[in-house]
């Protein structure tokens, strides 16, 4: 396995939603505080920024039908970055403006699934949602402070979520037809005085690699729980992994300088970057939201 890189020198303060699109060659992620949306072209070095005009964009999905689907503090939104048109679809939280959408992804069916939470991270003021091609609106549950690390199986039979702020990740059975999720059962448990779980991905062998914020690192899981490995990074706050490059064996990492010190800031000089590493496996293609 080759070292940890810092591909990009940025300082976001929440970097967040790694995701490769093979269409541009390029991986994306948003730093949901600026807010903007972001790419890094790895064969060129380029790095570029698309303001999102005062929406903080908690995830965002590959649209089948060009552009981005943006998963804000208002909803939903298609999003093109060649012309920053933005055009609203949905918003499953009408009415609440002290939550935003965090988390989310798009399965393999076509649908976008986001979690929502406060703000300002007060309460347990969120939701789970699935949000169908059509753009209907299902809601599975409350009571969310942080939702995250939301992932799916390769045999699309597992759904992966986790509640950051309860440091545990959660593994429900999947039906994917009609978009069914039961049977939670604790996947994986971090320590009480640890940092919480935060963005995940699933490699083409079925582990779980997750993010964990506060702890330097990235954990691999076997499927049945088990730690199969880490990665440990030079900053504290990594946030979300997702596999890219050609060949899929590019395991890149966001991470955040949120509400550190400017001593910790001296002390960490890479935090807010971007990271990339090659772990000797590869991932599965991102799936696309088809609404």
């Amino acid at each position: 396995m080759s070292d940890v890189e810092c591909v990009v020198h940025g300082r976001d303060q929440l970097g967040e939603c790694s995701i490769w699109d093979p269409r541009t060659r390029k991986l994306w992620w948003v730093d949901i505080l600026a807010p903007c949306l972001q790419s890094f072209d790895p064969a060129s070095g380029e790095h570029r920024k698309y303001p999102l005009k005062g929406r903080d964009c908690g995830s965002f999905a590959i649209r089948k039908s060009g552009g981005f689907v943006l998963a804000t503090n208002s909803g939903l939104h298609g999003f093109d970055p060649a012309s920053g048109a933005m055009r609203a679809l949905v918003n499953p939280e009408p009415g609440r403006e002290q939550n935003r959408l965090n988390d989310g992804r798009a399965d393999r069916a076509g649908r976008f699934w986001v979690g929502s939470m406060h703000t300002e991270m007060r309460e347990p003021s969120g939701s789970l949602y699935r949000i169908d091609l059509d753009l209907k609106v299902t809601r599975f549950f409350d009571g969310i402070t942080v939702p995250n690390s939301i992932a799916f199986s390769p045999d699309d039979r597992t759904f992966y979520f986790a509640d950051s702020f309860k440091r545990e990740i959660w593994a429900y059975d999947l039906d994917l037809a009609d978009g069914a999720i039961s049977n939670r059962r604790v996947f994986a448990k971090l320590d009480a005085d640890a940092g919480g779980p935060d963005g995940s991905c699933v490699d083409a062998d079925g582990y779980l690699w997750n993010a964990q914020y506060r702890l330097a690192r990235v954990v691999r899981y076997a499927p049945d729980g088990r730690v199969d490995r880490i990665i440990a990074l030079p900053t504290s706050n990594p946030t979300c992994c997702c596999f890219g490059g050609e060949r899929l064996d590019t395991l890149y990492i966001t991470t955040a300088c949120f509400r550190m010190t400017p001593e910790r800031l001296a002390a960490e000089p890479l935090a807010g970057g971007l990271f990339a590493v090659a772990p000797g496996v590869r991932g599965l293609p991102e799936a696309e939201f088809g609404g």
